[in-house]
Order: structure tokens, then sequence, then C-alpha cells
């Protein structure tokens, strides 16, 4: 670590993706710097859904209590179909075994903002407000960083790394000219947060689909509170700057049965969809919405914010302290941008779907819906499905070059499957918050396997066989070397360990720094 250096990480931008990267970087004990133009948090905000992958990356740091204790579990999913309730599905089934968090956490970004900011505030770590990225040069060895503080006086700041969590006006990738294509959709949204009462105001989520308009619920903590997101009248988005609550149409409002009292902040917006050409130049790095914006559809784009940070924070610590090459940062943009792409697609064409006026969607929507989805949820295969894409606990990293190998059904690059034993309680996730790089066993290690491990520094962590694990398609007895983010980096059958000696020399990884 150079010491010379004002910090090992400069942070640009104080959303979510900025501070859970500030919040990693710290618990491994990386000099951070985190600057923001703004000159508060935000008030208000589009983000509310916390996914359950984003939970257990939480829980690696300590702060899933806290968010779930500040929100609002989703347990249940309601579908409405030109009046009619076509669907109901009970979220905490649909992810029942597959994560300690099987539902979706509503959390408003706003007050999951000022949660991140306190923690970090314990770690001693102040936001930099109103100070502002002008430029910045890249010399190889190090990032030159123009700020404009406060007072309008500008200061150098020399930092190892530079992450660009800017947003979708990234001052970082502009320098960088890197581009950022993708369209936007026709449709003028409102986002509203209302007072209300009625049959559906009752803690679950709902989502409505009409010929012409749609429509989500989300509920927010405390009685009668909702987050509204839907279409605006067509005939009203002329007067984008001047639309209010009134131009919202009512229809689908009244056949859900919503009364609304009181509306205490309203806003308009247009959805873009856009993947950023590259997430990497040099010693730049670009995440969240700098790197990728995508339709609303899922409640995915804060998530996956927060998935690119976790991902780059701990190889950027290995790194800075010698315990990895520098070319284990290749592997950042390839793991992240191959998921920003496949999203990007995914949830546009589900967006299309539900918001085009044309006669085939209209006929998919108001027909083939009704039809299908409720039969289809009565499947156990089909809600694990649903619940592992939607809660993101079904991203992988097979294609990367840090994965390796197979046992059972778990390939190098999965998730780590979660397991809790029906018989002790042991919970296989609770080794994660260590933040390093260990090797579980399930059922027993062979003394190669230890002593392997013993010579790597590595932590092995042996738990019981049982039921509970084989219904992940973890192998009994089988080697997994887990990464520090808690995805399967070798999967191995064998055990003597080699696969896992082998691999860390490869990649010139070492636990000692």
């Amino acid at each position: 670590m150079n010491k010379t250096r004002d910090t090992d990480v400069l942070i640009a931008g104080a959303g979510p993706t900025g501070l859970v990267l500030a919040l990693w970087l710290t618990r491994l004990g990386v000099r951070v710097r985190i600057i923001d133009k703004t000159a508060e948090p935000g008030t208000t905000s589009r983000a509310l859904a916390v996914q359950a992958r984003t939970l257990e990356f939480y829980s690696q740091i300590g702060l899933s209590d806290a968010a779930v204790a500040q929100g609002r579990k989703t347990i249940g999913v309601n579908m409405w179909v030109a009046g009619k309730r076509a669907a109901h599905a009970v979220l905490g089934v649909m992810g029942e075994g597959l994560s300690p968090f099987p539902y979706a956490l509503i959390f408003p970004q706003d007050e999951h903002e000022r949660l991140l900011i306190e923690r970090l505030g314990e770690a001693g770590i102040q936001i930099e407000r109103r100070t502002e990225l002008i430029t910045f040069k890249d010399d190889g060895s190090q990032v030159l960083a123009e700020l404009k503080r406060p007072d309008g006086s500008q200061e150098t700041c020399a930092a190892a790394y530079i992450a660009g969590c800017d947003g979708a006006h990234s001052t970082v990738r502009e320098k960088l000219r890197i581009g950022f294509p993708g369209g936007i959709y026709n449709h003028l949204f409102y986002v509203a947060d209302v007072e209300a009462s009625g049959a559906t105001m009752n803690g679950e989520l709902h989502v409505a689909l009409d010929s012409t308009d749609f429509m989500v619920v989300f509920p927010l903590k405390g009685e009668g509170r909702a987050r509204l997101v839907g279409t605006v009248r067509q005939e009203a988005e002329e007067r984008h700057q001047e639309l209010s609550w009134n131009d919202v149409s009512p229809r689908v409002l009244e056949w859900i049965s919503i009364d609304v009292k009181r509306v205490n902040w309203f806003s308009t917006y247009r959805v873009h969809h856009r993947v950023a050409a590259h997430f990497r130049e040099g010693l730049a790095f670009l995440l969240g919405d700098a790197a990728h914006v995508h339709s609303p559809v899922g409640g995915q784009g804060m998530n996956t914010g927060i998935g690119d940070a976790v991902n780059l924070a701990w190889k950027l610590a290995a790194v800075l302290q010698g315990r990895a090459g520098r070319a284990l940062l290749d592997s950042y943009e390839p793991e992240r941008i191959a998921f920003a792409r496949r999203l990007v697609a995914t949830t546009d064409r589900a967006f299309t779907a539900v918001t085009s006026p044309g006669a085939v969607a209209r006929l998919v929507r108001l027909h083939l819906v009704p039809l299908l989805v409720a039969p289809m949820i009565s499947l156990k295969t089909v809600r694990h499905l649903m619940f592992r894409t939607v809660s993101q606990t079904a991203v992988n990293y097979r294609g990367s070059s840090l994965s390796e190998g197979r046992a059972g059904k778990i390939h190098g690059g999965d998730r780590l499957p979660w397991v809790q034993s029906e018989a002790t309680g042991v919970d296989n996730f609770a080794p994660l918050a260590s933040l390093s790089w260990q090797v579980h066993v399930y059922g027993d290690a062979a003394p190669g396997v230890r002593s392997a491990c013993e010579d790597h520094h590595l932590p092995l962590h042996v738990f019981p066989w049982g039921p509970a694990a084989g219904r992940t398609g973890l192998r009994r007895n089988a080697v997994y070397l887990v990464r520090p983010d808690g995805y399967v980096a070798v999967a191995d059958d064998g055990t003597s360990a080699a696969a896992v000696s082998s691999y860390l020399k490869a990649r010139q990884i070492s636990l000692l720094s």
C-alpha cells in the first residue's frame, strides 16, 4: 500500500453503489475517499426493492439486520389484468430454502442511503459533499484527480484507483470517452409516494396491467403508505414539465380499489436502457448507473450496482494489499458486463411486453397472462426459478477466468448455495463474514485437503452432510474454494486439494500480504 498517496481508492458518487463500495473497502482495510457534488443525500427516490442477494452481501458486513428492520418485507405479490386478479404468489414460499432472505425488501433508496451513510460514519468515513470531480489523469501508476471544493477552490487528489459511481451522466465515463449505447422508451412514467386505503393496501406487491395502462403498488413501512409507479396518460405526455397527480389515469386506481388520500410527492421520468461499452479503462472503473441503466421491471437496478461494488471491492483490496497481481482486476469487467447486458435485454423484453400499445402485446397482456401465470406459479420449480431470477441469487460467473471445475451440480462461478442444517442449525453463510477466501467441505475433509489449507493459510469449514446440502446440488466430501464475495471459485470432486493449490498458484493469489 502506498502511504504517500492521498487515498487508495477515490470514489466519485455517494449513491448506494458508491456507499457500498466504500463500506466493503473499509471493512477490508482499504483507504477510501468518497465525494459527491450534491449538498445532501436525496430525499425522494424511485429505487425501492432490495433483493435477497443484496441482503446476503449485507449480511457479510453485518448490515442485513438493520436493513430488514427498517424496510418492509414483501411476502406476497399479485398480478391484476383488466380489473381482475390473475395470480397471487407468496414470496416467502417461492424463496424457501434458497436464501436466508426468501423475500424482497421494500426499502426506499433515500432511507437506504441514510443507513449506509450512518455505517460509513461509524467506520470513520465522511462523504465530502459539494465536492466535484472535474477531470483526472491515469499515468499508469496512479490516478491524479482534479477536484472542486465547496468553496470553489481546486485540489489534486492522488489515488491508486478511481471508481465512477456517479450515475447515468457520469463524469468518469465521459472523461474516459466510453460509449453508452442504448435508447429511451416512448412512455412517460410517474412515481408517487401516497397515503391511501383500500383492499390492495394490504402490505403486498400489486402489478396491474391494462390495454393502455401499467401500474405497480409497492407497500411502504407504516400504515396506509405506498409507492405507486405507472404510466402517464398519453394525451398528457406532451406537458411533461407541468404534470401533476391529476394527470394519472384513474381507471386502474379504481379497479384495484386504491383510494388515494394524500400525495406526499410526485415526479415523472422517462426510462432509459443503456450499457457502457466498457466497465474499465486502466486504473478507472465504472459501476452502477454509470455503467448500466435499464427499466424498473423486477427492481434490479440498484441491486445490480451494489453487485458491481461487491465484485470490485475484494479484488481491489487483494491487489492493493499485495495478495494478488493486477491481473485479478481484469475479471471485473467480463463478470459484470455480461450480467448487465443480459439484464438489459431481459428487462427490455419484459418492459416492452407490459407497455407496448401493439395488438400482439395487448393479446399477451390481457389474455395469455391471465391464462398462463396462475397455473405456472402453482409449480414449485417455476416459483423457485422466478425467485432465483428476480432475487439475483441465480447470477453466476461460470464463464469467468476465475471459475474452474464442477462438483455435483455446482460449477465454478456459481453463488455458494445456502445450507442450514436441520439438525444443528449451522448456517454455511456465517463464515462468509470474514470476507476472505475459504474452503468448504460438506461431509468429511480428507487429510490432503486439511494440509493444503494449512499450507495456504486457507480457512477450512467442514459442515455435516445432510438432506439440506444434498438438495442444493452440492456433492458430499467435494472441495469448494469460495471467493470473498461468496461465489465458488473452484468446485472439485477430488480429495487431494491439488485443484485448489494449482488455482491459487496460477493466479498469484496469496492469503498473506
